[in-house]
C-alpha cells in the first residue's frame, strides 16, 4: 500500500474507531451494566486492521485511539486505553501468526476482548499501586466472552463494507 493511501486510510480508519466508540457512549448506559463493561465498537476497526492491514496498522489506531482518550479524558483513561489495546492487538497477533487461516473473528474477538480487560486491570493495578482490581477479572472476562462474541459478529457483517475502504 502507498504511504498515501496508507495515511488516508488509517485516518478514515482511526475516524471510524472513534465515532464507534462515541455512539457505543450514547447506547451502553441504557443498558445498567457494571462499570467497565463495554460492547468494544471502536476494537471492531481495530480486529479490522489486525487482520486485513497487519499489526502495525492495528498498533497505530491502538496508540491513535489511546492518545485520544488521554486527550478528551485524562491520563489515567489514555494509559488504561493503551494498555488494554495493546494487550488486545498482541494476543490476536499471536493467535493469527500461530493459526493463520484457521482462526475466526469469533474467537479473536473474544481473546481480543479477555485481554483488553486484562491489559486494563493490569495497567490499573500497576497505576494505582494496589491488586484489588484482579478481584473484578472474573465479572469482566464473563462480559469480555459474550461482548466478544458480539463484536466478532459485527466483525464478520461489517467486513465487505470496510473492504471497500
Amino acid at each position: 500500500m502507498k504511504k498515501t493511501k496508507k495515511l488516508t486510510t488509517t485516518a478514515m480508519l482511526f475516524a471510524l474507531a472513534i465515532v464507534l466508540s462515541f455512539i457505543e457512549s450514547m447506547i451502553m448506559p441504557l443498558f445498567a451494566l457494571p462499570p467497565g463493561i463495554k460492547l468494544g465498537l471502536g476494537n471492531v476497526v481495530v480486529m479490522y486492521c489486525m487482520v486485513y492491514m497487519g499489526y502495525s496498522s492495528a498498533f497505530e489506531i491502538t496508540a491513535l485511539k489511546g492518545f485520544f482518550s488521554f486527550l478528551t479524558r485524562g491520563a489515567t483513561a489514555g494509559v488504561l486505553s493503551f494498555l488494554g489495546g495493546f494487550f488486545s492487538i498482541t494476543i490476536m497477533y499471536i493467535l493469527k501468526k500461530f493459526f493463520k487461516d484457521k482462526i475466526n473473528y469469533f474467537t479473536l474477538s473474544i481473546f481480543g476482548a479477555l485481554f483488553h480487560n486484562i491489559g486494563q486491570i493490569v495497567g490499573f493495578s500497576l497505576f494505582f499501586s494496589n491488586i484489588a482490581p484482579m478481584a473484578y477479572l472474573p465479572i469482566l472476562s464473563i462480559s469480555a466472552i459474550i461482548m466478544g462474541m458480539v463484536t466478532g459478529a459485527i466483525l464478520k457483517v461489517v467486513i465487505p463494507a470496510l473492504k471497500r475502504i
